[in-house]
């Protein structure tokens, strides 16, 4: 397989260059005007960030890539799906005034900011995956499938579970509506929690499969577990965030899945993408706080090729040197420390990345090979 060409820049800046600029020239080197934008929808792939946390990209490098992409003649917006968890995300108001919070609005990036999975996350499309193992359908945020172009915009950080962050989960997971993040993320059923239970019934409404049951005389919600199937429309609908999913999925299958989903969403369209190796906090910009970064700032990348993209963020990566005063330096000051070789999986031993680019490869998502082409 001939390899993916992955284009870098550094962090310096020249004298009357800044930061963002140096962004439309990488991504304008790396071919971005290859692809047919005008009068095309496009929707540019990123995460707000949760409030409270302060590690998401900033909103000046999603306007450099509005802007390139008005030049081309697109029709560009930000976008992201509600999350399955309860948080400042979980539906599309509370996402906005989320992201505007976190300094995302129309006056700052230059363009509309659209929630992909409508207002409580149910507005999505099934799409056929290409070559999936795991997943025949993955469903898919509407308004992301709608457009015309797909570009990803990422922040490249470690992750919980996933070891690191990179451009296939901000387009796997991130693209997923609610009931696509939970055939990714969560085996089995949600809870109720009975404290936090109202007894408004407004979950009940958006259940098609008569999984809730309401207790008349404790005036609370119940999951039927013979009935319910884990859609997690109930999540949404819930004001109070009093229903949750418990159980995760095992960390390769999530992976893979993980991967499918994105395929889903690139597959039969054009798409580039652009990850930020910077602030690269341990777990994901869906915490509510961030911790000190646990490697140096690296640099920016674009490609074509997302799964290539992935690849040679890691690389580089691996070769810094750790921070210290980070949850990375902590572990490895451990007693016990057994060593990996790897910063993310140091950093969260329970963690694992490297079946999801397998699995990519596998299904002909990319190439974990490629070419890195550095710019001034």
């Amino acid at each position: 397989m001939e390899k993916s060409k992955v284009y870098f820049t550094d962090f310096r800046a020249k004298l009357g260059e800044g930061l963002p600029s140096k962004l439309k020239r990488l991504i304008r080197k790396a071919g971005i005007e290859q692809i047919d934008m005008d009068g095309k929808f496009v929707a540019i792939k990123m995460h707000f960030g949760e409030l409270g946390n302060l590690g998401f990209l900033r909103p000046n490098y999603a306007r450099a890539v509005v802007d390139v992409v008005r030049e081309l003649g697109g029709k560009p917006f930000l976008t992201d799906c509600n999350t399955l968890y309860p948080g400042s995300r979980k539906n599309a108001l509370e996402h906005l005034y989320c992201a505007w919070e976190n300094g995302f609005t129309p006056m700052t990036v230059n363009c509309p900011i659209l929630i992909g999975d409508g207002l409580k996350g149910t507005d999505d499309v099934e799409v056929p995956v290409q070559g999936g193992k795991y997943i025949e359908k993955a469903k898919i945020g509407r308004a992301v499938m709608d457009a015309d172009v797909i570009i990803s915009l990422t922040h490249f950080k470690g992750h919980e579970m996933t070891g690191f962050g990179g451009a296939l989960k901000n387009l796997g997971m991130g693209c997923g509506s609610r009931a696509g993040k939970k055939d990714q993320h969560a085996n089995g059923q949600p809870t109720v929690d009975q404290d936090a239970c109202r007894g408004c019934r407004r979950c009940q409404r958006e259940c098609a499969n008569q999984g809730l049951v309401f207790d008349q005389k404790a005036r609370k919600m119940q999951v039927d577990k013979a009935h319910c199937v884990g859609c997690g429309r109930c999540i949404g609908a819930c004001n109070f965030d009093a229903i949750s999913f418990g159980e995760d999925a095992a960390t390769q299958d999530l992976n893979c899945r993980m991967a499918e989903y994105a395929k889903a969403v690139v597959q039969d369209r054009p798409n580039f993408h652009i990850a930020l190796a910077m602030d690269i906090s341990p777990n994901c910009d869906c915490h509510p706080e961030n911790d000190a970064p646990i490697l140096p700032n690296v640099g920016m990348f674009a490609s074509f090729d997302p799964l290539a993209l992935d690849q040679a963020c890691a690389d580089a990566c691996l070769k810094t040197q750790p921070m210290p005063n980070s949850q990375l330096a902590e572990q490895m000051a451990r007693r016990d420390f057994c060593d990996h070789h790897d910063h993310f999986e140091n950093a969260t031993p329970n963690s694992e990345y490297k079946t999801c680019l397998a699995h990519a490869e596998e299904i002909g998502l990319g190439s974990r090979q490629y070419e890195l082409i550095p710019m001034k």
